[in-house]
């Protein structure tokens, strides 16, 4: 290999906490790989490959999804928009009205999800 090539190339020794908040830069809503990577002058393929083996560890601030089913045991009506929502998770029926405000039903569905 010509080593002109070699010379440009730098090995680095980045130490776990700035990996780790590389990682939590690259996970935050709206951030890409890529845009990070710049940012902080690394590969993205390096940013990717730190994803990997930290990402459990560094909590995403997003919503996550969940699994839902939908069963059509009663008869369906047409929404209108006022009546209440019907969530049962992990054994926890949760009725949820039209005045409900979002972070105070993912403070809910947080704290539920712990139990």
């Amino acid at each position: 290999m010509d080593t002109s090539l070699r010379e440009g190339r730098r090995n680095r020794s980045w130490p776990e906490a700035l990996k780790r908040e590389i990682v939590a830069a690259s996970l935050e809503p709206g951030s890409s790989v890529s845009l990070v990577a710049r940012r902080y002058d690394v590969n993205a393929n390096q940013v990717f490959a730190w994803r990997k083996r930290y990402a459990a560890e560094v909590a995403p601030t997003e919503l996550r999804l969940m699994p839902v089913t939908v069963r059509p045991d009663r008869p369906v009506e047409r929404a209108r928009g006022d009546g209440p929502i019907e969530i049962e998770f992990g054994g926890y029926c949760l009725r949820v009205g039209s005045g409900v405000e979002a972070e105070t039903l993912r403070l809910v569905l947080d704290e539920l999800e712990r139990r």
